[in-house]
């Protein structure tokens, strides 16, 4: 996991990538196992747990920022800051996902410009589509946040 915590700002229980499995020029692919004990299963939804779709969006998300994480460390982006959620649209949901499933997560780098990067994402489930999603992240340092 030092892997994966190593280059991008979240931390369980918001962390939903467990490990890089293989990276590209213009992408990079993630995995996630999701555990049957994890808190939200208890509310969604008790007795028929599913893993709520806004959690697989941030999965493709956080393997987004990895993906930008690792850009930085090859000297080909921002390379300070946390990227920041700009944009996103076309969402699509396939199949539900179950706990004990593991889930693969792939991101694909679209363009950049002007200090945001176009991506796409999906998930994959046993080799059913589980979604699709396209986003656009910014590589920022945020103003006006609380100082820990």
């Amino acid at each position: 996991m030092s892997q994966v915590t190593d280059l991008i700002p979240h931390r369980p229980p918001f962390l939903f990538v467990d490990e890089i499995v293989s990276e590209t020029a213009d992408g990079l692919v993630a995995k996630r196992t999701l555990r049957a004990d994890e808190d939200f299963y208890k509310g969604h939804y008790p007795g028929a747990p599913i893993t709520p779709g806004v959690l697989l969006c941030e999965a493709v998300f956080q393997t987004g920022a990895l993906f930008l994480a690792r850009q930085a460390q090859a000297g080909q982006g921002a390379n300070t800051g946390v990227p920041l959620m700009a944009k996103i649209s076309d969402v699509r949901f396939r199949n539900p996902v179950y706990p004990g499933e593991t889930i693969i997560i792939e991101v694909k780098k679209k363009e950049s410009l002007g200090g945001f990067t176009m991506m796409s994402g999906s998930v994959k489930s046993a080799e059913k589509r589980v979604l699709t999603v396209d986003f656009t992240v910014a590589w920022t340092t945020p103003t006006g946040a609380p100082k820990a």
